[in-house]
């Protein structure tokens, strides 16, 4: 039987495929030139945006309900990634039982889970709720601290909790730093900043002290309501005129 050859069949030269081009590096090294170009607020241009702040709303509230030091404390303990309004659904009903740190122990864990269930992480924020009461029994008297720093030896607590309870409870000038503060101080010029504490310190350092009691209020209430993530309010905007926002609508 003869033999059968077969030929081979030459494989074909693999063809490098072309590499795509880099892009272009001029559009953010121009953003960059145009984000260190921006003018600065000017201390008249504060003053004056501060001005139309307080004549809007002379005395600002904080939206989360509490009835003293402590259950403010609570309140923003639990307020982490959770709204104002679901937080205050919650505490209603669980501040009528628990108001004070030992009350807040007589409850227990468990049963403080039960009034609690429907803010996110509810299980980790009762466990600090409970811890931070203990403490505050154990090395503080039963009262809430009046210095940042034991505020945020507190479990549970941080530096935006204590400046919160800071300003609303006892009056300091602190600045509180949530998403709203970071937007609006970044968004307007204001005082820019790549962290909150950036933000905070460049705040603390551009208001003039006769509006530091309220500020904060103003701007949560201003990103919340009018300077908005996505769709900002420019049109209703109370200093849009002073605004360093490239991008407003006005």
């Amino acid at each position: 039987m003869a033999k059968i050859t077969r030929k081979a069949v030459p494989r074909k030269t693999a063809v490098p495929k072309k590499k795509a081009k880099p892009a272009a590096a001029k559009p953010r090294a121009a953003a960059k030139k145009s984000l260190k170009a921006t003018k600065l607020w000017t201390p008249s241009e504060i003053h004056e945006a501060f001005s139309r702040f307080r004549k809007a709303n002379p005395e600002p509230k904080g939206e989360l309900e509490h009835l003293n030091p402590f259950t403010l404390l609570v309140a923003v303990v639990l307020s982490a990634q959770a709204t104002d309004a679901g937080v205050n659904k919650a505490t209603r009903e669980l501040f009528e039982v628990a108001d004070t740190p030992q009350k807040m122990l007589d409850l227990g864990e468990e049963r403080l889970r039960d009034y609690i269930r429907t803010i996110g992480l509810y299980r980790t924020k009762a466990k600090n709720v409970i811890a931070l009461s203990a403490k505050l029994l154990s090395e503080f008297g039963g009262e809430v601290p009046r210095t940042r720093a034991e505020i945020e030896s507190l479990p549970g607590a941080g530096r935006k909790t204590a400046n919160v309870v800071l300003n609303m409870a006892f009056g300091e000038h602190t600045m509180a730093v949530d998403t709203h503060v970071f937007r609006v101080g970044n968004r307007t010029g204001l005082a820019p900043g790549k962290t909150p504490l950036e933000v905070e310190l460049g705040l603390e350092k551009a208001i003039p002290s006769e509006f530091m009691q309220h500020a904060h209020h103003w701007l949560i209430l201003h990103g919340r309501y009018t300077c908005l993530a996505r769709r900002p309010r420019c049109e209703v905007c109370l200093i849009n005129d002073l605004c360093r926002w490239p991008e407003k609508t006005v």
